[in-house]
């Protein structure tokens, strides 16, 4: 093959960049190659949940590497047997079995190819405004066309409004449905929640016509609604929990959690990064500190705080979401305003598909005082 002289490869160029260039970070402090310093009210798309190399999760990452790295699941690994008795306990979800896998889309396809397999049927119930990954069955269950190729088209999927307890009704007693995913919380689609009584009922009509119930917990859960998973919120149990960002603050890790009633069988599922030393060490890191540090209190504690001032600003038109995932919602496009908070005022801050958003996703160790700077901000971006 003939390769013209002096060519080099680029990136595929499918992300619109913020000319920022992060070099170090510490708690929710990023430093950029400029020397200039930026709050971090953002995490990554949720993925920061106990701040930037936490001196635990760092030392736990250090010292598995030293010992080992990477072997695949054919052989034992105790770690990922101590992460999921530890999940268990501080989720309390210890009648569930872990399967890990790499990413948050992963646990939704393999959350979907469960169902699928336990009830033998092949159609999923989604939501309006759905974000639940970019692959396969995962992104056939997102509501967003423009990602949607033709060949995830072939999923069979059926998008409802949240609350439409008629409409959704109709639908599961088709006798087709294998699965009903949703999110507790929205995350890309910009914080919708279903409301208590609509989530409950979900929940019972899946148990009365065989339908697995796939709680998508990857933004919400490990803590950041104020409780361990955002479905907790509502007091149902689903069949299976998909998690997967805050789960290795920076590590790609996911997984999902089988409800014991769905039993398991040689082959059924597999990966080969999944629940490797090094994912479980960081996993593990992020729960000894989410219980040491006490942070999912710390969520709930703060979320109050937040509400109290975002009152004082006359152009948030309400707070949306739970804990430490939060929106406030204007009666404009958000879009200038994120690139003066970054430019001006250092300050990164997340969009959503309904463009009048702009998500909060701190790590859950933020304090009052970082809420106060952030509020002091946005006020001298909008005076």
């Amino acid at each position: 093959m003939h390769v013209a002289q002096n060519k080099k490869m680029k990136l595929f160029d499918v992300y619109p960049l913020y000319d920022v260039t992060p070099v170090s970070a510490k708690g929710i402090e990023v430093i950029d190659d400029k020397s200039q310093t930026y709050l971090d009210f953002y995490g990554g798309h949720a993925v920061i949940s106990i701040g930037h190399t936490h001196p635990h999760y760092v030392k736990r990452l250090k010292d598995q590497l030293d010992k080992l790295g990477f072997y695949s699941n054919s052989v034992k690994n105790p770690l990922q047997e101590e992460l999921a008795v530890k999940l268990g306990r501080l989720s309390g979800c210890d009648d569930y079995n872990l399967f890990m896998c790499n990413s948050g889309a992963e646990a939704n396809e393999n959350a979907l190819k469960m169902a699928s397999f336990h009830t033998e049927r092949s159609r999923v119930i989604s939501f309006k405004n759905s974000f639940h990954g970019r692959t396969s069955a995962a992104v056939a269950a997102t509501d967003n066309p423009k990602i949607n190729a033709p060949i995830n088209r072939q999923q069979k999927v059926t998008f409802l409004p949240f609350n439409d307890l008629d409409a959704f009704q109709k639908e599961i007693e088709k006798g087709d449905v294998c699965a009903v995913i949703l999110e507790a919380i929205q995350g890309v689609g910009g914080l919708d929640e279903p409301s208590s009584e609509f989530y409950r009922n979900i929940a019972t009509l899946c148990k009365t016509n065989n339908v697995v119930l796939i709680a998508d917990e990857v933004q919400s859960g490990f803590g950041r609604s104020g409780k361990f998973f955002g479905f907790q919120h509502h007091g149902i149990r689903p069949d299976i929990i998909s998690i997967a960002k805050g789960m290795g603050n920076g590590f790609p890790v996911g997984g999902i959690l089988i409800h014991e009633s769905i039993k398991a069988s040689y082959g059924l599922l597999g990966t080969t990064f999944g629940g490797n030393h090094l994912a479980c060490a960081a996993t593990l890191a992020v729960l000894e500190v989410l219980e040491n540090e006490q942070l999912i209190e710390n969520a709930a504690k703060i979320e109050p705080y937040f509400r109290g001032l975002a009152t004082e600003i006359p152009q948030i038109k309400r707070v949306k979401g739970r804990g430490l995932m939060l929106g406030l919602e204007f009666d404009f496009e958000v879009a200038d305003l994120r690139k003066r908070l970054i430019h001006k005022q250092h300050l990164f801050t997340g969009g959503a598909k309904d463009k009048h958003v702009l998500r909060v996703l701190p790590a859950l160790n933020i304090t009052e005082n970082h809420i106060d700077i952030f509020f002091n901000a946005l006020k001298t971006e909008l005076a």
